[in-house]
C-alpha cells in the first residue's frame, strides 16, 4: 500500500488507502461528461474526463462539432499517486462547490480547440439507477451515476475565433458516473465472443424552463428492459416526480439506424400520461476520435507510455461523413404540453433488436 494525498481526507469507504478501490477488476473507472449547446443546430461541445486506477492511467478529450468540424483534442497520462490531481495535459477540472458549479478547462493548444468554461446547475444533482449487466457470467457493467442539467459561461476558441459563452443562451447536460465497464486495451474475446453484441440505447436529459426530465431505455436483443430511468426534477427542488415506464418509438431515416424523430411516452402512477415529441437537430458521433471504441490506439484508459500525451484529430462534413458511425449524442428538443425544451439526445442502436427485421 501507498499512501496519497486524497488519505488526509475523512472520505474512505473500504479498508484501503485512497490509491486503491475496492475492486480489482480492470474495468473500474471513475468518470466526467459534459456538453454544451445553444439549443440549436451550429455547435456542440462534449468534454470527457476519466481515471481508471486499475490500470493507472487517467485521460481527457474535447470534441467540438459544428456544420462542418468535427474537432477533438485528448490527453493522456500515467494516474500517479494523487487522484485529486486531474490536469492531463491542457486539460483540468476544478470543483467549485459540489453538486454545484464546476470549471472545466482546456488551455491553448496546437490543435485548435481550447475553453475556459464554468458549469452551474438548474435542477440538484440526481442520482440514476444502477447500471447492471453481466455476459456469459462475467459482469460488464456495474455503475452508478448522477446527472444534472445547466448553464455554461466562458469562452470557446476554435481556430482563430472566439464564442462568448453566456448563461442566458448556453446550457447543457452533465453525469458523473464510476463503477466498472469496459476500458483499456482490448481483452481476449474467449467466451464473450457468443454475445450478440446489441447496444440498443436511448439517454434523454431534457431541460425545460423550471424542471427537468431524466429518461433513460436500454433494452437487450429480446427487447428486455435491462435499464430503464423516467423521472422530473424541478429547479426549486421539489421532490423528484416518477413517470412510470417510458416508451420509445424513434423513426428512423429509410435504409439506416439514425433517428430522425421520436415520440417518448410517459404514464405517471395515478396522473395523466403523457408524450414528449423528441428531434435530434445536431448529431455528434460521439465514438470517432475520443476513446469511446473505434480507434485501436486510443481507447479510455489505454496506457499510452510514461510521458503525456496530447493529440488532435479534424474531420470535415460532408467530406468524412463515411467516418462518422457509432452512438450519437445530439443536441435534442423536446416538446410536450406546450413546453419547448433542449438537452441531450443520446441513442444508439446497435446489432439484433425486435424493431429492426
Amino acid at each position: 500500500m501507498a499512501l496519497s494525498p486524497l488519505d488526509d481526507y475523512p472520505i474512505h469507504q473500504a479498508p484501503q488507502v485512497m490509491r486503491h478501490v475496492a475492486t480489482s477488476d480492470r474495468n473500474f473507472y471513475d468518470r466526467y461528461y459534459f456538453n454544451c449547446h445553444a439549443a440549436n443546430d451550429e455547435l456542440m461541445l462534449i468534454i470527457g474526463v476519466g481515471q481508471y486506477p486499475n490500470l493507472g492511467v487517467t485521460d481527457a478529450f474535447a470534441c467540438v462539432r459544428t456544420q462542418r468540424l468535427h474537432r477533438v483534442v485528448r490527453a493522456s497520462r500515467e494516474l500517479g499517486a494523487d487522484r485529486m490531481n486531474t490536469e492531463i495535459g491542457p486539460f483540468r477540472v476544478e470543483v467549485i462547490e459540489g453538486l454545484k458549479r464546476l470549471r472545466v478547462l482546456l488551455e491553448p493548444n496546437e490543435h485548435g480547440l481550447s475553453f475556459d468554461l464554468t458549469w452551474e446547475g438548474t435542477i440538484p444533482a440526481t442520482l440514476e439507477p444502477r447500471h447492471f449487466v453481466r455476459w456469459q457470467e462475467r459482469v460488464m457493467f456495474d455503475s452508478v451515476r448522477m446527472a444534472q442539467t445547466g448553464r455554461w459561461s466562458g469562452n470557446i476558441w476554435i481556430g482563430e475565433e472566439e464564442i462568448a459563452v453566456t448563461p442566458d443562451r448556453w446550457q447543457g447536460t452533465r453525469d458523473r458516473s464510476w463503477g466498472v465497464r469496459p476500458v483499456g486495451e482490448p481483452e481476449p474475446p474467449g467466451i464473450q465472443s457468443k454475445n450478440p453484441g446489441t447496444f440498443y440505447w436511448l439517454y434523454a436529459p431534457m431541460q425545460f424552463d423550471d424542471h427537468a426530465i431524466l429518461c433513460i431505455i436500454q433494452e437487450d436483443e429480446k427487447g428486455r428492459r435491462v435499464l430503464e430511468e423516467a423521472t422530473r426534477v424541478w429547479s426549486d427542488g421539489r421532490e423528484e416526480e416518477y413517470l412510470g415506464r417510458p416508451e420509445y418509438q424513434p423513426v428512423y431515416a429509410p435504409g439506416t439506424r439514425d433517428v430522425v424523430e421520436a415520440v417518448i411516452g410517459f404514464s405517471p402512477p395515478g396522473g395523466k400520461p403523457f408524450e414528449v415529441r423528441a428531434r435530434p437537430i445536431l448529431p455528434v458521433h460521439l465514438m470517432v476520435g475520443t476513446g469511446y471504441g473505434l480507434e485501436p490506439d486510443w481507447k479510455h484508459g489505454m496506457y499510452q507510455g510514461p510521458d503525456p500525451v496530447v493529440q488532435g484529430v479534424t474531420y470535415t462534413l460532408p467530406d468524412d461523413t463515411a467516418r462518422m458511425w457509432g452512438m450519437v449524442d445530439a443536441v435534442g428538443r423536446f416538446e410536450y404540453d406546450g413546453q419547448v425544451g433542449h438537452g441531450l439526445y443520446e441513442y444508439w442502436a446497435l446489432g439484433p433488436h425486435p424493431t429492426f427485421t
